[in-house]
């Protein structure tokens, strides 16, 4: 599944049981979007999957949903603003693309559907991921909670393993939070464990031969 259809389908399934709930007093479901880019066309290809994707489950815009799309242009206080203004139009519930989408709400009562966030547990947005609590639920990307057992299904697979590399996208959120995931977890296992940056798709080759170079094992984040 492409990366833009698993985000779209994520986004709904999570919003689904509260807007069927909303639906209940027969009216239009009022359904906020706070994105990420400065405009429609921008996010094109998203906002195709999101809305083809409601209208499969029988929502479409104009007869029985509302979409409120609000583009932040990924600037804080536009994210804010926005927000803000979602909750003033008392919308059933809001999807926020991005974690600061979803830091930028003031409101403790609209539910929000998170889609992009490294990790919810670790910001202090949910409680856990089994049971988030509050008002908040939707898709954690990071991969910190099945580190473990991957490197024990490497173990598994290689006997003799004794060292392993994470190939990470330097200064991208998402692969901080699984080295520091990776590194707790090779730990109690023995393991050595190096970091191999990968800046740029050119470089992958380069990174793989060090890896072998060194005789690594390797994991992507």
């Amino acid at each position: 599944m492409r990366r833009r259809d698993f985000i779209g389908a994520v986004g709904v399934s999570a919003v689904w049981p509260l807007i069927a709930r909303a639906q209940q007093t027969r009216r239009a479901v009022k359904i906020g979007i706070l994105w990420h880019a400065g405009s429609a066309q921008q996010e094109k290809v998203y906002l195709d999957v999101l809305t083809k994707t409601f209208s499969d489950l029988g929502y479409v815009d104009g007869k029985n949903a509302m979409f409120l799309h609000r583009y932040p242009a990924n600037q804080p206080d536009r994210y804010r603003e926005l927000g803000a203004d979602l909750v003033d139009n008392k919308v059933d519930v809001i999807i926020a693309m991005t974690q600061t989408g979803v830091i930028a709400q003031a409101t403790n009562t609209t539910p929000i559907v998170f889609v992009t966030v490294v990790d919810p547990v670790g910001a202090g947005l949910v409680e856990s991921l089994a049971h988030p609590g509050g008002n908040l639920t939707g898709l954690s990307i990071t991969a910190g909670d099945i580190a473990g057992k991957r490197l024990g299904l490497f173990k598994e697979a290689v006997s003799t393993l004794n060292r392993v590399a994470i190939l990470i996208v330097p200064n991208d959120p998402i692969s901080a939070g699984s080295v520091s995931a990776y590194m707790n977890a090779a730990k109690p296992s023995g393991l050595d464990f190096d970091v191999v940056e990968v800046p740029t798709p050119d470089a992958i080759d380069s990174a793989f031969s060090a890896v072998a170079r060194d005789r690594f094992s390797t994991a992507r984040s």
